[in-house]
């Protein structure tokens, strides 16, 4: 059994917060409604490629497993009466409108709790329903280099750095989610349904956790570190002789065990690399030295030494390599599913596992309008005659 069997999910989001947080929902076991414009669907169906055989892109698949698609033309003025039914039949609604497109459809969140006072609805955007900057779009890189992440990300003496994946927009589903299951464990104690307000630019701020608290309390403006770390030494990317690793070495014991299976004890009992803090004090002595003797030795060979003695590490992977790896395949990660349309390939699995899941599976990304009628059938009770006179004045497509 699933956690959220019986939960309902409208899901009117576009690109990637929201639909990371629709899918986190779908993978637990919610009913996800993605609601999607006639004939275009979702941007990001067509950002690539890749694409799977002339079918949806890779980006729009990546985020909307688990999902069926109701494609419902929200400019139609018939199309208000429809979507105001799913309000009423739905348990969450998540929304990314910019305020003036919310107003237009009937969205704003008292007029959503008068149509359905136990909707919890989670509304997205690049910086929150408050503040002078309310009104802006954004996307994830812009959102990075606002809120100090750039800054904080690349080699020390280069330019700044974003993410190699849209992380601000990951971190706010993910938040989007949690904010959505607490306002379902608060209806299920009695309270109504609660409005949350989830902003790229809050999101990505509050996950600088240490950068941000030091900032607070030192005044200074932090700096790039590259790969290293500020508070903790040794802990960056090495190069061996065959490729990189990385070391992290958290607590001095780990540090002891370091020095003395590689044959420098002293470098344990030395003032200026015994603890962690003068480690850190003294980094530009002591990661030259340790420079050197990574080079000595092949990755898979300081991979069997460090395994033997427990000290965090790891090889510097690329993607394909990691998806290979023992460990995705013991944790089914990567699930083999087929569309609708015959079109079979790998998705990405989730993350969450629980000690009663069912087998892991997941349903692939819906085809546009795939469940249109489905949906209007079982949420809402629409009858044939309906659906065909809602086709016909183009305010659904697809799905019979």
């Amino acid at each position: 059994m699933y956690p959220l069997d019986g939960i309902r999910v409208l899901d009117l989001s576009r690109i990637l917060a929201g639909p990371v947080c629709t899918q986190l929902l779908a993978d637990l076991g919610a009913d996800v409604v993605k609601v999607e414009r006639p004939g275009v669907g979702d941007d990001t169906r067509q950002w690539g490629p890749p694409f799977v055989d002339g079918g949806s892109s890779a980006y729009f698949i990546s985020c909307n497993r688990n999902k069926r698609s109701l494609a419902l033309d929200l400019s139609h003025p018939v199309s208000r009466n429809v979507l105001d039914d799913l309000v009423r039949r739905a348990d969450v609604l998540v929304e990314n409108f910019l305020p003036d497109s919310l107003s237009k459809l009937g969205l704003q969140p008292e007029r959503l709790h008068e149509l359905n006072p136990q909707l919890v609805t989670v509304s997205i955007s690049a910086f929150g329903r408050t503040g002078p900057a309310a009104n802006l779009p954004g996307y994830d890189l812009m959102i990075q280099a606002e809120s100090g992440l750039m800054a904080i990300t690349g080699e020390p003496a280069g330019m700044p750095v974003k993410v190699g994946v849209a992380l601000t927009d990951i971190i706010t589903g993910l938040y989007s989610a949690t904010s959505a299951l607490a306002g379902l464990v608060a209806r299920g104690r009695g309270q109504p349904g609660r409005s949350f307000d989830l902003a790229l630019a809050d999101c990505t701020l509050a996950s600088l956790v240490n950068v941000v608290q030091s900032t607070l309390i030192t005044g200074q403006k932090p700096t790039r570190w590259g790969n290293a770390h500020p508070q903790i030494v040794p802990y960056e990317a090495f190069a061996t002789a065959d490729g990189h690793i990385v070391l992290a070495v958290g607590a001095d014991r780990q540090w002891q065990k370091f020095c003395d299976a590689v044959g420098h004890a002293a470098w344990a009992t030395d003032p200026r690399f015994r603890t962690n803090p003068a480690r850190v004090e003294h980094r530009a002595e002591l990661i030259p030295l340790l420079q050197q003797l990574l080079r000595e030795r092949t990755t898979p060979a300081w991979v069997q030494l460090l395994q033997a003695i427990d000290v965090p590490h790891s090889p510097v992977r690329s993607v394909d390599e990691t998806l290979c790896s023992p460990q995705v395949a013991a944790r089914e990660m990567v699930l083999q599913t087929t569309d609708s349309s015959g079109r079979s390939y790998a998705l990405l699995g989730g993350a969450v596992h629980w000690n009663d899941e069912p087998p892991r599976s997941a349903n692939p990304a819906p085809l546009l309008g795939q469940h249109t009628g489905e949906v209007l059938r079982e949420w809402l009770g629409y009858d044939a005659a309906r659906l065909d006179e809602l086709r016909v004045a183009g305010v659904i497509e697809g799905g019979e």
